[in-house]
């Protein structure tokens, strides 16, 4: 198999390419609205959109999950409303969750908030939530809906348990895989199970397909954690998730290896590090210098490696061996 990091997304789009441009004119019709102002916001949501990766899970699992002889088939248009639906929900969360963080940016550009006002931005979360909504019932998608409904109550979730922890920073490896199994993991959980449900699969097949998705999903957040102490340009600044007292795998493990005095030290550098650029960077040192980031990428390896051993279990294709593309250029990623 190539080296992941020459792969490009559009090779690994290969058998989905029609889908994927199918979908990306698909979805520019569904935001489509008679209300002047929430249509410029709306083209303004849709011109911003990043690498596509939830759909392209979606496409790819219905395409493995159904394994047709004739790969060429094209896929039901339950493939189209499940992919239609997560990225309908997940950017009302996003919407929401950048005026709750009073954040002016979002991949590079303006938030909907900081363009239009906080209320604005509220209204607009609530109108892409509602049109998920209502692609569901108006075609008796329930399944799909139950699956895209239950992630978006896990992410809610695992973001409140966040927030509650990050008061006492006292959270335990245990408790920092619950957080980001509901807050990253279920995401792409649901693209994967929507997409093998969107074609029809067994219940065991859905689940099966959670399941890796799942695994993913924790995999690339363990990689979203050691940006946090690199210095590519991510569009995510080095030491953000510090500054903002997140404790994430590489600091937890670190903490669990140092004496009593150092981690009172260190905590009180999380705790403490508003406008204290040196107190970051301690922690940074800190991290590196007791292994955290050794141990995390064995993690993230780890979780990459269950997420295969689920993968094989579905018949060989090029889908399944694009997927397999898609797992290692999330963890091999630059950005």
């Amino acid at each position: 198999m190539p080296n992941p990091s020459t792969i490009s997304l559009d090779q690994i789009q290969a058998p989905i390419a029609a889908e994927m441009t199918e979908f990306e004119h698909k979805f520019r019709q569904s935001m489509r609205t008679k209300v002047l102002l929430l249509d410029k916001i709306m083209g303004y949501i849709v011109k911003r959109k990043g690498k596509q990766i939830r759909p392209m899970f979606v496409f790819l699992t219905a395409r493995a999950a159904r394994a047709e002889p004739n790969t060429g088939d094209p896929l039901p248009d339950a493939s189209f409303r499940g992919a239609a639906l997560i990225e309908l929900l997940h950017t009302a969360t996003l919407v929401h969750d950048d005026v709750v963080d009073e954040s002016n940016y979002r991949r590079g550009f303006f938030s909907i908030n900081a363009l239009w006002k906080n209320k604005i931005a509220v209204l607009v979360g609530d109108y892409l939530l509602s049109r998920g909504l209502l692609l569901s019932l108006e075609n008796d998608d329930f399944d799909l809906l139950k699956i895209v409904s239950n992630a978006v109550r896990e992410l809610s979730e695992g973001e409140l348990l966040q927030i509650e922890k990050a008061r006492k920073l006292d959270i335990t490896e245990e408790v920092y895989f619950d957080i980001i199994r509901q807050k990253t993991a279920s995401l792409i959980a649901s693209c994967t199970a929507v997409g093998a449900a969107s074609v029809g699969a067994d219940k065991e097949t859905i689940e099966r397909a959670r399941l890796f998705g799942e695994k993913v999903g924790i995999a690339f957040q363990i990689k979203d954690d050691l940006f946090d102490y690199g210095t590519a340009e991510i569009g995510k600044p080095v030491g953000i998730d510090i500054k903002e007292k997140k404790m994430t795998l590489p600091l937890i493990y670190s903490l669990q290896q140092a004496s009593w005095l150092e981690k009172r030290q260190v905590i009180f550098n999380v705790k403490n590090n508003a406008g204290h650029r040196d107190r970051v960077q301690q922690v940074i040192e800190f991290v590196k210098r007791t292994g955290g980031l050794e141990y995390a990428i064995k993690t993230m390896k780890e979780y990459r490696d269950q997420a295969l051993a689920i993968l094989y279990t579905f018949p060989e294709s090029p889908s399944r061996t694009s997927l397999e593309q898609l797992i290692n250029y999330t963890i091999e990623r630059e950005k």
